[in-house]
């Protein structure tokens, strides 16, 4: 047993305390016998107590407790190794002792408790699959074992690995362990012995100019001879098959294709070979920017070809004309052009996430877009609250507006057990935004069916849209489905309501017999003023059959293969219960002072018929707006992209003379300018380090800093890490799936950097061997043992274990004790009679008298002089 401290540095309190308290001692003239001398140490002994437990002192109690962590790596490349770790360690408890306590964890990426630090009897749980075990983080896993122990026992941690690090740096970390409390021992594991071949590196120019010879090159490691098949796609289509041999190790191919394509160029590299061990290592991405004149893509219907692109000058820019069903699914297909054109082009085909993806490549990587007005465009074509709204410079609300006509809406919606999953989470969603359209004493129905309907929100005033919408997103997914008892209930209530538009929307996946009188109700409710519209969601529900019931209510019908159309649909038919969207009265606009656009009506302005009724954003710059106010053109930047807002259409019927003007070839050049993105093309160098470990270099050294974008293909937002590194160069860590992901990389100077990077696959596939030599360094370093004996584990710990039993509040409360003894003395006079008794006993001698007379002698002489 001993005694210590932890803040040793308030002990020099005691040096100006001595001092003072030996000044005090000199100046009172004291002896050492007498009541004052017992006062004086009472009051040092009290102050010393309190100074020393500032200090928080404590007394360590021996104790032989250890505590054993049994830590193992369940990562992808020793997945095999899991049943022999398993046995290792139910081996080794078999020579445990008694003062021992036991706790098993698993790592991979993350970190899992099996089983909880304990004294109790240790039995090895059935370990499930861990989450991310695409990756091994020694570094992390250790120092979270080591914080699951108690600090002030003899610890010793067992680690199973092979040593192959793919995240974190255990190398940082050991100085931590070294000379401590805590033992690391090391298990290798190993690698199950599989035959593998993988792609270990994709390499293609990353730019390229049209028609030129490229050089592809595939690197493939093999850990046998054996035969294969190569593949090399470029975007999406397959440009070489060929047969390969391979040799043990490294094998190298190079081919040259001509640069084909428009914009940006994805290649795939795949390999085919017979009783792979892995197949996670056989893909790898690379991609190839063609230089070339800037690209437009004007996005149009079969029911509305666009005029746009015969008016654009051809020698200028390419423009590429697509139907907006045809849209590309991911990022890459959108950032070979510098901007994009959505003419009169309803939502529903496009959906919401083809919109989101948009969005990305606009606000990330510079992406002009706009969007021009029609009777199937903006709040009419179904954009209320959807990315593409977000990234425009007008709202498709319409605030402020008088005069609307009384509504009555009912959506019946099916919840049946084949709408679980997607589909009734987008639903509820798009049902939900379609109640954020309508105002709050607009009348309002939901009914949700299976066998059975049920009555969500009876029909009536809609009253608080968030209790609504919170009733609407509650709706779980069961049962059959039987359709049309809950469309009869929307035509029955809404008969005989006196509103100037009801609508029905009907929302299903499945079939169900219909009632041999139904096309009664639906046409006697059609003259009652109620319309109804279906909505078939997927490739099961009775198209034929919703499609006619549609056409019977004199609404419209819509096929939701694609679910993240539904949105769209139903915000379109909210808000086509109302057409104060469109102003159709002749107007001309008026123009701000925009020198481009104003340069090119500086002889008059042409009268214009209609246009869609927006709302305004805060910060976006209204170009030109109409008689009421409103915005005809608008536009503003979205991030690193500017967008544009045309509530009028390009066709004429709407735009009027526009159309006819002799400038209108201009007005549509100056737009597709103002939209190409104004920033300097600076090459940046993008360097991958190990896993997803990047680093961005602006080789000019010219950034003061840089703002770095990630998204995926599917246009989500990837997390990273960045770390300044010096000026104009910063390092990455980014976390993605394999495949490939696009950086967008912005500077203070006006640079603007875009590129596809490939990530490749982890570490953990590439075939290897365990890393020994770091699992012995771990267990020299620590003080612990690189062994493959169980019974070694339990041996005894060199370092004591102690139990901390803190004092502080003993020391305080002596303290307060010969505190109230000191105040008792003083104020009580208790050695008033001690010390009379001491006098009695006390012999008189002459020496006592003549101190008695010299005494009095001094009284007197003091007496006088008063």
């Amino acid at each position: 047993m001993d005694i210590r401290i932890e803040e040793p540095l308030w002990l020099v309190l005691l040096i100006p305390v001595a001092l003072y308290m030996a000044y005090t001692w000199k100046a009172s003239k004291m002896k050492f016998i007498g009541k004052g001398t017992i006062l004086y140490a009472l009051r040092s002994l009290s102050i010393f107590c309190i100074v020393f437990a500032l200090t928080f002192p404590y007394i360590m109690l021996p104790d032989n407790e250890e505590q054993i962590l049994f830590v193992v790596d369940r990562s992808v490349s020793v997945e095999d190794a899991g049943p022999a770790a398993e046995k290792w360690i139910t081996d080794s408890l078999k020579f445990r002792h008694a003062n021992q306590s036991v706790g098993i964890y698993s790592f991979a990426g993350t970190f899992r408790t099996d089983f909880q630090l304990s004294d109790g009897e240790a039995k090895l749980p059935k370990l499930e699959p861990i989450e991310s075990n695409n990756n091994t983080n020694i570094a992390n896993a250790i120092d979270l074992a080591a914080a699951v122990a108690k600090s002030n026992l003899a610890t010793r941690i067992v680690l199973l690995s092979d040593g192959i690090e793919t995240a974190g740096s255990l190398e940082e970390l050991l100085p931590k362990y070294e000379n401590s409390h805590v033992q690391i021992d090391t298990v290798v594991l190993n690698r199950a012995n599989k035959t593998d071949a993988s792609i270990t590196l994709f390499e293609t120019p990353r730019t390229a100019y049209e028609g030129e010879k490229q050089l592809l090159q595939v690197e493939i490691e093999s850990s046998s001879q054996k035969a294969g098949q190569l593949l090399i796609y470029r975007n999406d289509e397959e440009i070489i098959n060929e047969s390969v041999a391979l040799d043990e190790g490294g094998n190298i191919f190079s081919f040259h294709v001509e640069a084909r394509g428009t914009g940006l160029l994805k290649y795939e590299a795949k390999l085919i070979v017979p009783d792979d061990g892995l197949l996670e290592n056989n893909r790898m991405l690379s991609v190839t920017m063609l230089e070339q004149s800037p690209r437009v893509l004007v996005v149009q219907t079969e029911r509305n070809p666009s005029v746009i692109p015969s008016l654009l000058d051809k020698n200028a820019m390419e423009v590429e004309v697509v139907n907006a069903g045809q849209l590309p699914e991911n990022l890459s297909g959108y950032l070979g052009f510098g901007a994009i054109l959505f003419d009169n082009v309803p939502g529903h085909l496009v959906g919401e996430h083809k919109m989101a993806v948009i969005e990305q490549a606009v606000k990330s990587f510079g992406t002009g877009f706009m969007m021009v007005g029609g009777d199937e465009s903006y709040g009419l074509g179904g954009y209320f609250k959807s990315p593409i709204e977000r990234l425009l410079p007008v709202e498709m609300e319409v605030k402020g507006k008088e005069q609307l006509p009384s509504l009555g809406l009912v959506i019946a919606m099916d919840r049946s057990g084949s709408m679980s999953g997607s589909k009734i989470v987008i639903a509820r969603e798009a049902a939900a935004r379609a109640v954020d359209l309508l105002r709050e004493d607009d009348t309002f129905g939901f009914t949700a069916f299976d066998h059975e309907i049920w009555e969500v929100i009876p029909v009536g005033p809609l009253g608080n849209k968030q209790d609504t919408i919170d009733k609407i997103l509650s709706i779980p997914a069961a049962g059959g489905t039987d359709i049309f008892p809950s469309v009869a209930k929307g035509y029955e209530d809404l008969a005989d309501l006196k509103l100037q538009r009801k609508h029905i929307i009907l929302l299903t996946d499945g079939q169900s017999g219909m009632p041999p009188d139904y096309e009664e109700i639906i046409s006697e409710g059609k003259n009652n003023n109620v319309t109804l519209s279906t909505v078939a969601i997927g490739t099961d529900a009775d198209g034929v059959l919703l499609e006619e019931l549609a056409e019977i209510g004199g609404g419209r019908f819509y096929d939701a293969v694609d679910e993240s159309t539904i949105p769209a649909i139903l915000t379109r038919e909210t808000s086509m219960l109302t057409r104060t969207y469109i102003e159709d009265d002749p107007f001309y606009a008026t123009f701000s002072n925009v020198p481009e656009w104003t340069s090119i009506f500086k002889d008059g302005v042409p009268q214009m018929n209609a246009y869609i009724a927006t709302t305004p954003k805060g910060s976006s710059t209204i170009v030109a707006e109409s008689p009421k106010e409103d915005p005809v053109l608008a536009e503003w930047m979205y991030g690193l992209g500017r967008t544009i807002a045309f509530t009028s259409d390009s066709t004429g019927r709407w735009s009027g003379d526009l159309a006819r003007w002799g400038g209108y070839s201009d007005f549509w050049n100056t737009a597709v300018s103002r939209l190409l993105p104004s920033y300097e093309d600076v090459p940046y160098l993008i360097t991958h380090e190990r896993g997803g470990t990047y680093t961005v270099t602006d080789s000019s050294r010219n950034a003061a800093f840089l703002d770095i974008a990630i998204i995926d293909e599917k246009g989500n937002e990837v997390p990273f890490q960045s770390e300044p590194l010096a000026p104009g160069k910063v390092r990455v860590t980014l976390q993605a799936d394999p495949g490939l992901v696009f950086f967008g990389v912005s500077d203070d100077k006006g640079g603007l950097f875009e590129a596809g990077v490939s990530v490749p696959y982890s570490e953990e596939y590439k075939p290897s061997e365990p890393n020994v030599a770091l699992l012995t360094k771990i267990a020299e370093r620590t003080g612990g043992e690189y062994h493959e004996d169980p019974a070694k584990v339990f041996r005894s710990h060199p370092f004591k274990s102690g139990n901390q039993k803190p004092i502080a509040n003993w020391l305080i409360m002596t303290a307060m004790i010969l505190f109230f003894i000191d105040i008792t003395l003083r104020r009580f006079g208790m050695f008033s009679g001690l010390m009379a008794k001491i006098e009695k006993k006390k012999p008189v001698t002459e020496s006592n008298t003549t101190n008695s007379e010299d005494h009095l002698s001094e009284l007197l002489k003091a007496k006088k002089k008063r």
